[in-house]
């Protein structure tokens, strides 16, 4: 609806100049749109990481065994970048991955959308891993180290909480002992972004699995909000095609204005009065119409729980 108002001025700029001026306008409108499109950022390109130079650090016969542990809910490319860089740490690496389970997790870091099962699927589906250990601890030990003959263990750099609670970080000791291998945080995506995504568009996405034959139940929606999101949805379908149409009559004018004979500016002028008083009153009876859904429905839901309150009331008085 924006860009409305700037295809109008087009519009008027066009019928009010002469064939060549036309040609001229449109020439640079064209320029100015593509101009516009150079500047338009282009997406992030994530480019491979670099295969790996040989290192005195790695032995000679046999693969370094490399150790990267995480929750990997949600598995996403940013995973997947960070498990790319351990397998390149060294020319021949075998990479271990250890996942923490739900237990661990839900206790150091909070709810996961996936389950431990679909977690450590996810990962025994990447291509850098070669082997996924699941019920990861969620402190790296010695013990831990021996028992999987690990290398090296890898990771980026930033701190992370032990189980303590006094705020150590929880590669610590793998630093300390001199086998930490850094890698690095892809910027722009996390599990944490991912989740703030969708509850930003919450009603959306609400929206969207209505449509495809969800519940209200499924989604863990009230009555009253799906009601609401429902109205919405035929709302918003509702001015989608009144703007469909709106081009076309835009579209139209052109023509029209040549065949009537009129000024060009005038007809452009009167379209935009009569799509403007248009537009004002269907705003207001969407409006009118989306208010008068929700009382009705609260109206409902009133007699609902008056019903109720009385057939309870009645049971207490049947009792005594």
């Amino acid at each position: 609806m924006a860009r409305l108002p700037r295809k109008r001025q087009a519009l008027a700029d066009d019928l009010s100049a002469s064939e060549d001026e036309q040609d001229k306008s449109s020439n640079s409108l064209s320029e100015s749109l593509s101009s516009e499109e150079e500047v338009e950022e282009k997406p992030t390109r994530y480019e491979p990481h670099p295969s790996p130079e040989k290192s005195e650090q790695a032995p000679e016969d046999r693969p370094v065994r490399v150790y990267a542990d995480g929750i990997y809910d949600l598995f996403h490319f940013g995973h997947a970048r960070s498990l790319e860089q351990a397998k390149k740490l060294f020319p021949n690496t075998y990479l271990l991955v250890g996942c923490c389970n739900d237990e661990v997790t839900h206790r150091y870091k909070g709810k996961t959308v996936m389950t431990e099962a679909e977690r450590y699927e996810s990962l025994r589906h990447c291509r850098w891993v070669d082997e996924v250990i699941p019920d990861a601890p969620w402190v790296i030990t010695m013990e831990f180290i021996d028992k999987h003959n690990i290398d090296y263990v890898a990771h980026d750099s930033l701190p992370y909480a032990d189980a303590s609670g006094a705020g150590n970080d929880v590669y610590e000791f793998v630093k300390a002992i001199g086998k930490f291998k850094e890698t690095k945080r892809t910027d722009g995506i996390s599990t944490s972004d991912i989740i703030m995504r969708i509850l930003k568009d919450y009603n959306q996405y609400v929206m969207r699995n209505l449509a495809r034959g969800y519940t209200r139940k499924d989604l863990g929606v009230s009555y009253v909000k799906e009601k609401q999101l429902r109205v919405n949805m035929g709302i918003t379908k509702l001015r989608e095609k009144v703007k469909e149409q709106q081009e076309k009559v835009g579209k139209k004018l052109h023509t029209v204005s040549k065949t009537a004979g009129m000024h060009h500016i005038e007809w452009v002028e009167n379209a935009d009065r009569w799509v403007a008083g248009f537009l004002e009153k269907f705003e207001e009876g969407c409006h009118i119409m989306e208010t008068a859904i929700k009382d009705r429905i609260q109206e409902g839901l009133m007699r609902q729980q008056s019903k109720g309150a009385l057939r309870n009331l009645r049971q207490v008085r049947e009792a005594h």
